[in-house]
């Protein structure tokens, strides 16, 4: 069905961009769109992979102690002094430049996801040694429960709220790495479209100076990051309350 009523429009063959369109004439508001499915699911990705190496190092580490506690121990507080930024940026840059989309979205992924590790592992590692010395588990234990039955039924309900709230500070900082190195030209590049690549044409000085429209993907990031900075704080306030929550 069509109308003959229409609030603003142009004559065809032209069209209508909201945001306006970029130096090539692409619209620059489904490249927003578009982008930002890559930008957040790079966040969330690279968050899952940094929860679930801290959640098995951090486990290992308190549930164990020992010697494989002072080593990962080490590691962590290694990962920790390093400057997460510079530290991408190198690691990015002795990777091949000319990579398919797949490829370069899988690099970066793994990149920053192996990078945000420690913090999380640290968090886990003081969760587990106090929940091991509780009497439930040191009672399960001398009926001869096996380590993978306490790990599973006993430490990691425990853990469950703290990896939400580790997710809802997580999540912002990846997108904030992707916008960064995709900005740079070293994340994923052009033709396909991330914020940190529309943000880029920034650099041009004419872009800059006569098209404000293209700051629209950083001030997107501006709710994106506060919502997910309420979503940490509602957590952490209710954190007696968050396992009765997911159960």
């Amino acid at each position: 069905m069509t109308w003959d009523r229409h609030l603003f429009g142009v004559d065809p063959p032209a069209r209508v961009f909201l945001m306006g369109s970029d130096g090539y004439g692409r619209d620059l508001f489904a490249r927003l769109l578009f982008g930002g499915q890559i930008s957040l699911l790079a966040g969330l990705v690279a968050t899952l992979l940094s929860l679930t190496f801290g959640v098995i190092l951090g486990t290992l580490a308190g549930f164990y102690g020992g010697w494989s506690d002072a080593i990962i121990m080490r590691c962590v507080e290694l990962f920790l002094a390093l400057p997460w930024l510079y530290l991408l940026l190198a690691i990015r840059g002795l990777l091949p430049l000319r990579t398919s989309l797949a490829q370069a979205f899988l690099l970066f992924i793994i990149v920053i996801g192996l990078v945000g590790w420690a913090r999380p592992a640290r968090l886990i590692r003081g969760v587990v040694l106090s929940v091991k010395e509780r009497k439930h588990l040191l009672a399960a234990r001398s009926f001869g429960a096996s380590d993978l039955y306490l790990v599973r039924r006993h430490v990691l309900p425990e853990i469950r709220g703290l990896l939400l709230t580790q997710a809802a500070l997580l999540i912002p900082q990846y997108v904030l790495a992707e916008v960064t190195l995709s900005f740079l030209g070293l994340g994923v590049g052009e033709p396909v479209p991330s914020w940190g690549g529309i943000l880029a044409t920034l650099q041009q000085y004419h872009v800059l100076v006569s098209k404000w429209w293209m700051f629209f993907p950083g001030l997107i990031l501006i709710p994106v990051i506060l919502s997910y900075g309420m979503l940490s704080n509602s957590l952490q306030g209710d954190g007696p309350q968050i396992r009765s929550w997911i159960e």
